[in-house]
């Protein structure tokens, strides 16, 4: 099973938070039990991190800025709490695909052309799971050192949270102490799963797209031993060999298509919700940067929040738009197979048949959607943040507006 003891730096820190969160493979009982137990905290500390916040959003009443602080990270939470519950119900599918990944694409034999191949996409999702990893984690600790700093040498009956409450005396010790110690623990863990999902769904992106790379590198290469270079000289056994070859080449692609699929299968409803939530928390992270707020420090928060968004939305639209480029391509790969220097015998025409098939099924590219609604690609990356641009313009004026009235 895949676990945290990996040389893959980006395996072994997606390993590590997906077991905070309970949705990942395990070894025996003791395991699974552990992971159980997981599961149900981090549902519950996402849930009550959700009602709280609900709270303060109710009792913001005109505090417009309160309003926003509370919006955004009740969008944020939610977010995280229903892929959550999606990968819940998928969890079947889900850990078939983490272990399809280690078997498959991870663990396979490759030549001297192949192994770099795997090599630089292992060191591409390092680079990607460590910024969002990072950024995250800062973003956390932000929301919960901020009011502890500000509150440094106030009085008991001024001390700030990291969320507020209802009005009860949870500013003065011991209670303001174990408060905060419990918002931070549902802050740090609605943080998880806030990036851990994004993580595995870029991992495998990037494999998969690596895999359809490797495909093309062997399908244009493909040659048998029996094929002499003298292309007046062919042995008629050398189209049987080819093909024999050739169809291994074809139930590969089909086994990556299907991989493709269960992708869609388990991550679209994922998928929908982040195109939905991610302009919306653009827009609002971006106005608490700007905007004078209350709180010292809180800019810096939601510059690490914005921070985040961007690696996390380049992430995931950069490896699905890598999925789709490179699906296409093995139409080219196919067509560009050494078949014309095959014999027109029996399994020659077959393998002529084979290949227009092949490159009519290459032309519908592996993709993920957003519940079948479009597809995700670079060019939604572009959208989501022309989107964001304009929610912001018409808040911004919108509060020009209050402030003046």
């Amino acid at each position: 099973m895949l676990g945290v003891h990996t040389d893959d730096l980006s395996i072994a820190v997606t390993a590590f938070f997906m077991k905070a969160t309970g949705l990942w493979t395990s070894k025996n009982r003791a395991e699974k039990w552990s992971r159980d137990v997981a599961a149900f905290y981090t549902i519950f500390t996402m849930s009550l991190f959700i009602l709280l916040q609900s709270t303060a959003f109710i009792r913001g009443g005109l505090d417009f800025s309160a309003f926003l602080y509370s919006l955004v990270s009740i969008l944020s939470v939610s977010d995280g709490l229903f892929k959550m519950c999606v990968v819940f119900v998928y969890k079947k599918d889900f850990l078939t695909l983490v272990v399809h990944l280690r078997r498959q694409f991870l663990e396979s034999d490759y030549d001297t052309y192949e192994r770099p191949m795997v090599d630089a996409t292992k060191k591409t999702c390092a680079v990607f799971i460590l910024l969002l990893t990072v950024f995250t984690n800062m973003t956390a600790l932000s929301y919960i050192v901020v009011p502890l700093i500000v509150s440094i040498g106030r009085n008991e009956t001024d001390r700030l949270l990291p969320f507020s409450l209802w009005e009860v005396p949870f500013s003065y010790t011991p209670y303001y102490e174990v408060t905060f110690f419990v918002e931070a623990l549902l802050i740090y863990q609605s943080g998880i799963c806030h990036f851990c999902f994004d993580n595995v769904l870029c991992i495998m992106n990037l494999h998969v797209t690596t895999q359809f790379r490797i495909l093309q590198y062997r399908l244009s290469n493909l040659k048998s031993s029996t094929v002499l270079e003298d292309s007046d000289t062919r042995v008629p056994s050398a189209a049987e060999n080819t093909h024999s070859l050739f169809k291994r080449y074809v139930q590969q692609h089909q086994t990556l298509i299907a991989f493709c699929n269960k992708l869609e299968e388990v991550f679209n409803l994922m998928v929908l919700s982040e195109m939905l939530t991610f302009s919306v928390v653009i827009c609002l992270d971006g106005l608490q940067v700007i905007m004078a707020t209350t709180v010292a420090g809180r800019r810096y928060t939601f510059l690490f929040f914005l921070m985040t968004t961007f690696v996390q939305l380049l992430m995931f639209t950069y490896s699905c738009d890598g999925l789709i480029q490179e699906s296409l391509n093995v139409a080219t790969a196919v067509y560009s197979s050494p078949w014309t220097y095959l014999p027109m015998n029996k399994h020659g025409k077959m393998l002529r048949n084979d290949v227009v098939m092949v490159i009519m099924r290459s032309r519908i590219p592996c993709c993920l959607t957003a519940k079948g609604f479009f597809p995700i690609s670079l060019q939604t990356y572009t959208k989501v943040w022309s989107t964001a641009a304009s929610y912001f313009t018409l808040l911004r004026q919108t509060m020009d507006e209050l402030e003046s009235s």
